[in-house]
C-alpha cells in the first residue's frame, strides 16, 4: 500500500514532574522536574502509523517548526499547562507530478488549519487526486467527495460537509457514521494526545485492507483505544498491530 500525506507537522515536547506544593507568588503549582521526552506530532504522527501497518508514505509539511510544550504532574497525570511556539507556515505551493494521482491508493489531508493547507489548496487536491482521500480537518467547510474524520466538538462548527462521507468520533462513546455509531474499546485513558491522528491512520489502512468504511471504523477504534493507554505522543508496535488485527 502506498499513501500520499499531507499536512501540518510539530514537535511534541512533554515535561513531567512533581507537584507538591504552590508558588508563594501566585496561585498556581510549582512542577519539581524530573524527566523530559521529545516526538514528533500531527502529521508526523500519522506518518509513523501508517508506517506501523507496513504502509509506504510520501509526507509533504511545512520547514516552519511548530513546538507544543506540556508540562505535566506524573504522579496525577494532569496537564499543568501547554506552552506553544507557532512561526509563521508558508502555504503549500508545490503541484504534484500528474502521475501520483494514480500512483497511490490514498490521500491522506492531515490539516491543523496552521496555515499549510489552505481552504483552496485543500478542495484542489481532492478534486486532482485519483483514489480515496480521507481528511483530519479543523476548517469548517469540507470536502464532499472525501472521508472526513472529524471530532463532535469541531462536528458544532462546520458548515458545508456530505453526510455520506462524514464520520464523527464522540471520545469514549465511539464513532459515528451515517447514523450508526460504532463503540469505542473500554480502557483506562491516560492522554488522549494524537489519537486522531492514530485514528486517522488505521481508518485508512482499514479501508485499503477492506475495501468497505464501514469496517475499517471498528479497527480505527480499536487502534485509538491503544493510543490513549499510554502518555504522550504514542506509535503503535508491532505487537499492536497483530493484535489490532487478530
Amino acid at each position: 500500500m502506498k499513501v500520499l500525506l499531507i499536512g501540518d507537522s510539530c514537535e511534541d515536547r512533554y515535561f513531567y514532574g512533581d507537584v507538591k506544593r504552590l508558588n508563594p507568588e501566585a496561585p498556581v503549582p510549582i512542577l519539581e522536574y524530573r524527566r523530559g521526552v521529545t516526538s514528533k506530532g500531527m502529521v508526523w504522527n500519522v506518518r509513523e502509523n501508517l508506517m506501523s501497518f507496513g504502509v509506504e508514505v510520501y509526507t509533504s509539511t511545512h520547514p516552519e517548526q511548530i513546538i507544543k510544550t506540556r508540562y505535566i504532574d506524573e504522579k496525577s497525570n494532569q496537564q499543568i499547562m501547554r506552552y506553544d511556539e507557532e512561526p509563521k507556515i508558508e502555504p503549500l505551493s508545490f503541484e504534484f507530478p500528474d502521475e501520483w494521482k494514480s500512483t497511490y491508493d490514498a490521500l491522506v489531508i492531515s490539516d491543523y488549519n496552521k496555515g499549510f493547507v489552505t481552504q483552496e489548496k485543500l478542495f484542489e487536491l481532492v478534486d486532482w487526486f485519483q483514489g480515496p482521500v480521507f481528511i483530519d480537518s479543523k476548517k469548517t467547510s469540507l470536502p464532499a467527495d472525501a472521508y472526513i474524520k472529524i471530532n463532535e466538538i469541531e462536528y458544532e462548527k462546520i458548515s458545508y460537509y456530505n453526510e455520506e462521507t462524514l464520520i464523527i468520533t464522540r471520545g469514549s462513546k465511539g464513532t459515528e457514521y451515517k447514523g450508526d455509531l460504532y463503540p469505542a474499546e473500554k480502557v483506562n485513558v491516560f492522554d488522549v494526545v494524537g489519537a486522531g491522528d492514530t485514528f486517522l491512520a488505521a481508518l485508512t489502512y482499514g479501508y485499503l485492507k477492506y475495501g468497505r468504511i464501514d469496517k475499517a471504523i471498528p479497527l480505527a477504534n480499536k487502534a485509538a483505544a491503544v493510543a490513549v493507554s499510554h502518555r504522550g505522543t504514542y506509535v503503535l508496535t508491532e505487537e499492536d498491530v497483530k493484535t489490532l488485527l487478530c
